[in-house]
């Protein structure tokens, strides 16, 4: 799995219009899925972002979570992440899970990002979605995990 992880003052989804999700100071986390990927790698992957440690302290280093801090994360699924432009111009999809796999893997992402304490507000899956945000500092973090054995 792979996160962009944006370190926001706010953030915020809408569809159709509507807004579906929307966090003040916190996490905003594009996650995609990818062939192989399994609920261990979604563990695995909201541990390490509900602890990543890019919110500043008193002496202005960061060093403190979005947990410490009493932030929240807006959570988007993003297939485009796996999107391979190595050949050509158009971007191949090929490597990305299947809806059918991403979507239990994005929930369980999510359920394990609330179970580290973290209030988890999140877009709809597979729906076309506009993402505003103010990205502070800006700090933008890329995490991944990839499945085991590859």
């Amino acid at each position: 799995m792979r996160a962009v992880v944006q370190r926001v003052t706010e953030a915020a989804v809408r569809v159709e219009g509507n807004v579906v999700g929307e966090i003040g100071r916190g996490l905003l986390v594009l996650l995609g899925a990818r062939e192989g990927d399994s609920e261990q790698e979604a563990r695995w992957l909201a541990h390490k972002i509900a602890n990543l440690r890019i919110f500043p302290d008193a002496a202005g280093k960061m060093n403190l979570s979005v947990q410490a801090v009493g932030g929240a994360a807006l959570v988007v699924s993003q297939f485009t992440l796996y999107g391979d432009t190595r050949r050509g111009f158009r971007p191949s999809f090929a490597h990305a899970a299947p809806p059918e796999i991403a979507e239990p893997l994005v929930d369980t992402f999510i359920t394990a990002l609330r179970a580290e304490g973290v209030p988890v507000e999140s877009g709809i899956f597979r729906a076309m979605m506009q993402v505003s945000l103010v990205n502070d500092g800006p700090v933008t973090i890329i995490l991944e995990k990839e499945a085991y054995g590859n």
